[in-house]
């Protein structure tokens, strides 16, 4: 419930913030309410701050997602209407934007001393802009790593089983590929998720399933996964996929990785793990 409480919080102030980025009378036209009922198109896209946490060196983390309210993806660059300040407007940020709610799709990190300050992120849409701050919140603090009332950890994925592992949101490019237009590039994720097991077990074993989702993050063109999402019994193995690009460039590409908790952990921001992959396609 203080997921959805703090999910909720996050739309409003984004609808409050965007009466001051246009005028009045043009906020009343186009700022959506926070609850209104999505439509095809002509809609905001919404940026949500997940939460924050204290990382063990005292430097602090964002998770950051957003509410496309369109029914279609939509493509928005990096600069004026997609951008964070101060420091950016790059601070790692998609530029495909899926529809609907899309829960911790980066992270942001801060230094120690970040203290009282602020980052604003601004995407604007169809016509509409909505900006959020993104600040150390106390209300905001949330775990990505352990469930405090279960115990369940998030999934440990290594895109080679010799390679590193990864861990709740995406910290940095996990891992980079070269392909060429139309190949079919093979996607591979092993997995373990030794916490879900546990927390099952502590609920009467009622067993473990794991979701592999890819989707484009950014990119010049089109991309093609096959399957798009997959659904394996079991809480150690291995998910193949392959990604087929349209046009020649730089893309990054998401994977996520749930367990049974579900999209953003059914609001509790615990327990997926997310990486991003550097594709450069020739």
């Amino acid at each position: 419930m203080i997921g959805h409480i703090r999910g909720l919080a996050a739309f409003v102030s984004a609808g409050v913030l965007a009466t001051g980025v246009v005028s009045l009378a043009q906020a009343a036209r186009t700022t959506p309410l926070p609850l209104a009922p999505i439509g095809r198109s002509g809609n905001a896209v919404i940026p949500a701050q997940e939460g924050w946490w204290k990382n063990a060196d005292g430097t602090f983390t964002f998770l950051l997602g957003y509410y496309n309210r369109n029914e279609t993806t939509l493509e928005i660059p990096i600069g004026p209407d997609n951008r964070i300040d101060p420091g950016g407007p790059d601070l790692g940020q998609p530029t495909t934007f899926l529809a609907r709610r899309q829960y911790g799709m980066f992270a942001i990190k801060v230094p120690k001393d970040f203290g009282g300050r602020r980052l604003t992120w601004t995407l604007t849409a169809n016509g509409q802009t909505v900006s959020i701050p993104l600040w150390l919140n106390p209300p905001y603090v949330v775990d990505p790593f352990r469930h405090a009332a279960s115990g369940n950890t998030p999934p440990r994925i290594k895109f080679d089983p010799e390679g590193r592992e990864h861990v709740a949101a995406p910290a940095a490019i996990a891992v980079k590929y070269e392909t060429t237009v139309g190949a079919s590039l093979p996607l591979s994720v092993w997995f373990v998720d030794a916490g879900e097991t546990t927390a099952h077990a502590a609920e009467g074993g009622r067993g473990n399933t794991i979701k592999v989702s890819w989707a484009k993050y950014r990119g010049p063109g089109g991309v093609k996964f096959d399957p798009q999402s997959q659904t394996i019994n079991g809480s150690e193995g291995k998910a193949l996929a392959t990604a087929a690009f349209d046009t020649p460039g730089a893309y990054i590409v998401r994977a996520q990785i749930n367990d049974s908790s579900g999209e953003g952990g059914g609001g509790d921001q615990c327990c997926w793990t997310s990486a991003h992959v550097a594709v450069q396609v020739k």
